[in-house]
């Protein structure tokens, strides 16, 4: 066994991290699937779908035709890449990096790092969430109404429960770290 080995097996490292509990993985999958609604607008936005806009208003506000073939799905990856890392807080790979990332691979997730960022990502998402919630009836100027400014509605609400279900998962994974088995 290698001495980097030896410390992440050591009595009180992440070996003896206990499992976490049912719920908390629970809560960790509903953070994608949360996400999933409004990143799926949004592409089929991208891929012509009509969705309430018009030519203008796509054009000048998404970029499509143009740029928005790029930055729209970009959005997406990148939303629904940051809403999987909830599931490093309930899975192996959030107590030790995965052996195939570069420079860091096979070291021991700090657990202070991965809390900090959780609970700043949630924060983030709750404020920007509940601040375009509040700002609701001017979105978009008036541009979508009727049906598809409902359907919108409907898509976007469920990023309403990210930032809680990633405080709760993340505080959940902070207990469990500290507290071993």
């Amino acid at each position: 066994m290698t001495t980097e080995t030896s410390r992440s097996l050591a009595p009180g490292t992440v070996a003896d991290t206990p499992p976490p509990p049912s719920w908390a993985v629970w809560l960790a999958h509903a953070v994608p699937l949360a996400a999933l609604p409004s990143t799926l607008w949004r592409l089929a936005m991208t891929v012509g779908v009509p969705v309430g806009y018009s030519e203008a208003v796509l054009r000048s506000d998404y970029g499509l035709p143009g740029t928005g073939y790029l930055v729209l799905p970009a959005i997406s990856l990148l939303q629904e890449g940051a809403a999987l890392l909830t599931l490093g807080l309930v899975r192996d790979w959030g107590l030790v990096v995965p052996r195939w990332v570069p420079l860091i691979g096979g070291r021991a997730v700090r657990t202070g790092a991965a809390v900090t960022a959780a609970l700043l990502g949630a924060a983030v998402m709750t404020v920007v969430t509940i601040s375009q919630a509040l700002l609701w009836d001017r979105v978009d100027n008036g541009t979508l109404q009727g049906t598809h400014r409902a359907v919108m509605g409907w898509m976007y609400l469920p990023l309403l429960l990210w930032g809680p279900l990633l405080t709760v998962v993340a505080l959940n994974y902070a207990v469990r770290r500290r507290r071993r088995a």
